[in-house]
């Protein structure tokens, strides 16, 4: 039995060697030691005195629990982990860095703040095996810090309300991979979600719109006189705190978003006098109430801006951000300003009598015009204003940062301005938009595969560096009614994210994020928490040669293998391994593909009609 034993140890060692370390986001410098660490002793905790550092403590016992790993009070028969934050500050680490080193009997923690203690950790939790019955880990000495101060993911709550206990589970998330912002999209037409008690109509009426099943637009009906408002919720300024607390001792600064002048239908269904038209108005419950023109401009069938021209908006402004800088201690507040529509404002006699007073041109200058003195407000409060590219149209506002999300031009344009950047493009942070193939996923806006996602760059060529602050990935939640698939929709792209405002450009390698990747679909089924792995599926594109309907196969996966068929047979398994394009012939089939990796099937099997193939080829 004991030789049975050290044959498995050294076995589980050599394969520790090969396997390296699967961390998200890659560390700076992992350098692995001969040997390795067997957790098969409580672990005993020796701290310094700092209640952040503890509570990051209390929250990795919670974690050991779960895995079914011991930890004792005494350091009698335990592998001692010691935590030390460092008296004279290392600068190669920074605020967030950290030095990990695993040895063959202990662990050793150093940081210049209990944030570096926090993201250490982290990496740490990745290092255990998900496995209860294998706990070896190699010995191993990290040197790890971040390449941007904001490493962020927006939630929108607006779209599909989020419970209190919801957002902490996106925050736990989140807080594993390293991000520390969370920009927390709390308005919007659909709905008012945080609690203003200067205003209580925010909440008694713009929290709340009718019930609607199915997805956004035509498919949904506008409200019906005297319809009950059951669908929607808010949170109270307590809830609000409980949130801010939670996030704080898990490294996460909150940035609240209060979107405006426009997405204000549900603030002027509380308060339609701040309107041009001043006409009654309803909170969305995501039904069709704009003209979208395909090229990025669009017509507002029911109004839904505030009246830039009219003083009790601001002071109404003044009311929401004086209550939101109370609450949020964090540096920043998100005030929106994107998709305004001009329109009301052009066709209303008192707005262009204000306009010619002022001797404001148009309605981008007027726009400008609102966002100055919403920054004014939110600066009055000792916050820094942060809001959408659109806010550059007009003139930019002093000492505003911009989030670019219409690509990188807004960004890059700020950033040559000296203002501070926020790169957020729909081109690689979009986090609501389709992962895989049609068939078997919702079909949105735009599609954004998880390789063009870890693509994404936040510094783009000849701009300075120190005006970007980092990145971020943007949930919308139209689609999204519940916090498992928000994780499904967030999940893998957002490990693509970390990594692109966490490590080094240089070491940057998709091949080995992918081997890494897989690693973690097994501790999120651990977890019982759903995660997308729609990466492993073909991608299936077609095109017409002459009359010839040709398609070709990838997917982004080392070492896999992908069959398919196209006789109506199965399984995919016994048909034909993909080698180059084939035609797909004429007749009443279907396209059967599915990838395979070490003689098993992985991911979803893919069938498409040659009619939608057809489709597809002529678009």
């Amino acid at each position: 039995m004991k030789i049975k034993l050290l044959f498995l140890g050294l076995f589980a060692v050599v394969q520790l060697n090969q396997a390296q370390n699967n961390i998200i986001p890659k560390p700076v410098n992992y350098t692995s030691t001969e040997g390795s660490l067997l957790l098969d002793k409580p672990l005993f905790f020796e701290l310094p005195k700092n209640g952040q550092v503890e509570k990051t403590i209390d929250e990795f016992k919670a974690f050991l629990s779960k895995a079914n790993i011991p930890f004792s009070l005494s350091l009698s028969n335990s592998i001692p982990v010691k935590v030390s934050l460092n008296s004279k500050k290392n600068t190669e680490i920074g605020d967030e860095g950290y030095v990990l080193e695993l040895n063959k009997t202990s662990v050793e923690i150093g940081a210049n703040t209990a944030a570096g203690v926090w993201n250490a950790f982290q990496s740490l939790k990745q290092l255990i095996p998900t496995s209860s019955e294998d706990k070896v880990i190699q010995t191993c000495r990290i040197v790890d810090y971040p390449r941007f101060k904001w490493r962020g993911l927006m939630l929108d709550v607006s779209r599909h309300f989020f419970s209190v206990e919801d957002v902490k589970q996106f925050i736990d998330q989140m807080a594993e991979y390293k991000f520390n912002v969370l920009h927390w999209h709390l308005t919007d037409d659909q709905g008012w979600r945080i609690e203003i008690k200067s205003l209580p109509k925010l909440t008694e009426v713009g929290a709340w719109r009718v019930e609607r099943s199915g997805r956004f637009g035509e498919e949904r009906e506008a409200p019906k006189p005297g319809e009950k408002t059951s669908y929607g919720g808010y949170y109270t300024q307590e809830q609000i705190k409980e949130v801010i607390k939670y996030a704080t001792d898990r490294n996460i600064s909150i940035v609240p978003e209060i979107d405006v002048p426009g997405h204000s239908m549900a603030a002027l269904a509380a308060y339609p006098e701040l309107s041009t038209k001043k006409e009654p108005k309803y909170v969305s419950p995501g039904n069709k109430f704009a003209n979208w023109f395909g090229d990025g401009t669009f017509e507002m069938i029911v109004e839904n801006t505030l009246n830039p021209a009219d003083e009790k908006v601001y002071e109404f402004l003044d009311k929401v951000f004086t209550e939101v800088a109370a609450l949020f201690p964090g540096e920043y507040i998100h005030m929106g300003g994107d998709e305004c529509y001009h329109g009301y404002w052009e066709r209303d006699e008192n707005v262009q009598q204000f306009m010619k007073k002022n001797k404001i041109k148009d309605s981008h200058e007027l726009q400008s015009y609102f966002v100055k003195r919403v920054e004014k407000i939110i600066s009055s409060k000792g916050k820094k204003m942060i809001g959408w590219d659109e806010i550059l149209e007009g003139g930019l506002a002093d000492g505003a940062a911009v989030m670019s999300w219409r690509g990188m031009k807004g960004g890059i344009e700020a950033a040559k301005m000296g203002h501070e950047v926020v790169m957020s493009p729909t081109t690689y942070a979009y986090l609501d938009y389709s992962q895989g193939d049609h068939s078997v996923e919702n079909p949105i806006y735009a599609d954004l595969s998880l390789e063009k996602t870890y693509s994404f760059e936040p510094i783009p060529d000849g701009v300075d560096p120190k005006f970007i602050l980092g990145g971020q990935g943007n949930l919308w939640t139209e689609v999204i009614p519940n916090m498992q698939f928000a994780f499904y929709m967030t999940y893998p792209r957002a490990f693509a994210i970390s990594e692109s405002v966490w490590s080094k450009k240089s070491d940057k390698n998709y091949d080995d994020f992918v081997l890494r990747t897989q690693h973690h679909f097994e501790r999120f089924d651990v977890m019982g928490r759903n995660i997308s792995k729609a990466v492993y599926d073909p991608e299936v594109k077609v095109s017409l040669k002459g009359d010839k309907l040709i398609c070709t196969l990838s997917n982004s996966i080392p070492n896999s293998e992908i069959y398919y068929t196209i006789d109506n047979t199965y399984p995919v398994g016994f048909g034909k391994k993909y080698i180059g394009e084939f035609e797909i012939p004429q007749g009443n089939l279907s396209l059967r593909t599915q990838t395979y990796l070490k003689g098993e099937p992985v991911g979803r099997e893919l069938i498409i009609s040659r009619s939608e193939l057809e489709k597809r080829a002529k678009k």
